[in-house]
This record gives structure tokens, sequence and C-alpha cells, in this order.
């Protein structure tokens, strides 16, 4: 079976959490005897490699600005899976993407089309009032306009019934078990050591939160000179498209040497990174089902997060929640945390074991193959018919 994967930045996933979910869901869906093809941004696939662990990439342009990166880049992938590869499954990620799944339905009506509804994009800060309209009409495409919808949490499945009076298929983002050992001399570029900081790994956008963090860390600071004296926040992740934010941010850490910028980061730093934080926080104010806290978890890190549905839907009960948006609260859970280091190490055992049989890669990697198997019998039915 052939499948195209349509909407993320590129493959191998350097940066952001849609990037990598397609990255260990395609390596999986390759491993189990399906053909597959992912499309890549050319700005973001800076080695131009024509495989990957498999993988069929395909790099083409786009128009890279804030509005029109995603849409030109979906629509080039669309027009080239249709006259040059023909799958059998057209997966489109996003609801921006999502957009244009009429085209194959249209063109190619004997394909299966999927898309996956990774967060309610519309919600988050950077966007205006026409963008949101538009994200808007992408969620009804995702959800309408398609032969199956696949929602990353329940919380995304409820709003797709409530919303749209559709249901859509629960399979969640995932992990890798990780048993990494800690390393100095990746983290020495920053200043930082072993335990010695807590991190917050995510892109630099407002609805990411590293503002109400920047607050909430010198709160702390404020507060509990003797608790914090020794910790540093390490703030891993760069711009998408949102420059003035991160410039404002860094003025607003101005002056505190006790916070440090590491830009983005993948591979062995990034994987360094998360491994010697003391715990982590995600104070966003939206998200689907992020990544970035399950790969903390697999790591054996606590993780304090916003209240928001998506982030109890992980940490509720095996992390830290804090009211979302609330800088004295968050300062107070991230006192409590570096005033016990036992208790964070034993909330991370607890959250590892926990992650590590609920959100596995090769479990969801076979959920989807099963839903593409079933749909594509379900297609086989109806042209024997006709």
């Amino acid at each position: 079976m052939k499948i195209a994967m349509i909407g993320q930045k590129g493959v191998p996933g350097r940066f952001g959490g849609i990037e990598t979910h397609v990255t260990e869901l395609a390596t999986r869906l390759r491993r189990a005897g399906f053909s597959v093809t992912t499309y890549c941004r050319s700005w973001y696939a800076t080695d131009r490699i024509d495989r990957y662990n498999g993988i069929d990439l395909v790099t083409l342009p786009s128009l890279r600005t804030k509005h029109l990166d995603a849409i030109t880049h979906t629509f080039l992938a669309t027009l080239h899976a249709m006259f040059v590869v023909r799958p059998d499954v057209y997966h489109f990620h996003g609801v921006g993407p999502s957009l244009l799944a009429w085209m194959p339905k249209l063109f190619a009506p004997r394909a299966t089309i999927v898309t996956t509804f990774h967060c309610i994009d519309r919600h988050h800060a950077k966007w205006g009032f026409l963008s949101r309209l538009i994200l808007r009409l992408g969620e009804r495409a995702c959800l309408v306009s398609t032969d199956v919808c696949i929602a990353v949490s329940k919380t995304l499945t409820i709003y797709a019934y409530e919303n749209y009076g559709k249901s859509a298929t629960y399979i969640p983002n995932g992990i890798t078990p990780r048993r990494v050992a800690t390393d100095d001399t990746l983290l020495a570029p920053f200043g930082l050591h072993d335990y010695g900081y807590v991190a917050f790994v995510a892109r630099l956008v407002p609805h990411k939160g590293a503002h109400t963090l920047i607050d909430a860390w010198k709160r702390a600071n404020a507060l509990r000179p003797d608790v914090m004296r020794d910790l540093k926040l390490a703030i891993v992740g760069g711009s998408a498209f949102t420059d003035a934010y991160v410039k404002k941010i860094k003025k607003q850490a101005a002056g505190d040497e006790s916070i440090v910028f590491t830009g983005n980061q993948t591979g062995d730093t990034l994987e360094a990174l998360f491994a010697g934080s003391r715990f982590t926080v995600n104070p966003s104010t939206s998200e689907g089902l992020p990544i970035a806290v399950l790969e903390a978890m697999s790591y054996g890190k606590a993780v304090i997060a916003s209240d928001i549905p998506a982030h109890l839907e992980v940490v509720g009960e095996y992390g830290v929640p804090f009211a979302t948006g609330d800088v004295d609260d968050l300062a107070q859970k991230i006192i409590a945390l570096a005033a016990d280091p036992m208790q964070a190490a034993s909330l991370g055992h607890v959250a590892r074991t926990y992650v590590e049989n609920t959100y596995h890669w090769d479990d969801i990697a076979a959920h989807t193959a099963a839903l593409y198997r079933k749909h594509r019998h379900a297609v086989r039915g109806v042209l024997a018919l006709e």
C-alpha cells in the first residue's frame, strides 16, 4: 500500500511536534511493509536527502511567510502526489493543510483520504482574525471532507463531536522509550550542568507561554532565593515566524543570568538537555497532545504543566498541573519541586512508566496501519460493486 504524508515541514523532524509525529509514524509504517512518501519544505530540509529510514522524501518549495508557507507547499505536494506518486492513501497532517484535501477527493476518487487533527490552531495567539477564520474552515475540511479523521487526544475527539457532530478516531501522539545518560560536555556550551536547571522545550510562540514561565521563574527566585539559588532555567526552542515575540521574551529575561536561551536543538544535544534537567515546565494555553510533554516524561522527568484539558490527559495524575496563565501558582509549583528533588525524581519515575505503557509509537503505528487497511478494504468493496 502506498501512503503520501502531506502537511508536515519535513522528515526527519528537527523541530515541531507534527514533524516528530510524521517521522516516527512513517518510519514504523515503512518497517511494516508500506511504501511511504513524505513531503518536505525546501527551507526545512537542509540535508536534501532522498530517503530516510526507507521513507521516500520529496522536497518542494514554498512561499516562506507566516501565512503562505504551509498552504503553498501543501498545494504543490498534493499535485505531485496525484500525478507522480499516485498513492492509495493521502494522509494530511494539520487543519491548515486539510483545506486542500478536496483535491484528491475530487481528482483521485479511488484513493482514501485521511487527516490528522493535531490541535486547534485557530486558538494560537499568533493568528489574526482572517487566519483564524480560514483555520476554522480547515477544521471543517479536516473533519467533514475526508474518509477518516484521526484526533491525537481525547480532548480533540470531544471537540470534534461537540462542534461538528463528527466522530474522530482517537490515535494519540507517542514516545520512544529513553534510557539516555546525562552528558555535561553537551550542556557546558550553555553554562548548564546535570540536574542544575529546569527545562522548557517548545517553539517560541505566544501560546507556548514562555513569557508566563519567565515571570514565574523570577517570582520564584524572589520568594525563595535559598531554594532557587543553584538552579537555572533553560529555554530550548526558536522562532516560528515569531521573531518579534522572541525579541520580547529575551528583553523580559535580560539581566537574569539564571535564564539561558539555547535556540533550537536536535539530536544528541536535545537528548542531553532533556536528560540533564531537574524537571520540565510546559505553560501552554493551547495544545493538541504535546509531544514535548510526553518526551520529557519518557526521560523520567516530572512535568509542571498548565491545566488545559490536553495536558490533564497526561499529567493530571502523573505530573504537576498549575492554573493556566497564573504566574503565582506556577512560581509556587516550581519552588515546591525545586525544594524537593526526591519528589521530582519520584514523579519522573512514575511518569516514565505511564507513558511507556500508554503512548508507545509502535502501538500508534499499528493502530494507524489497521485504520488504513480497514478503509482500503471498504474502498475495494465499493469498487467491486461498481
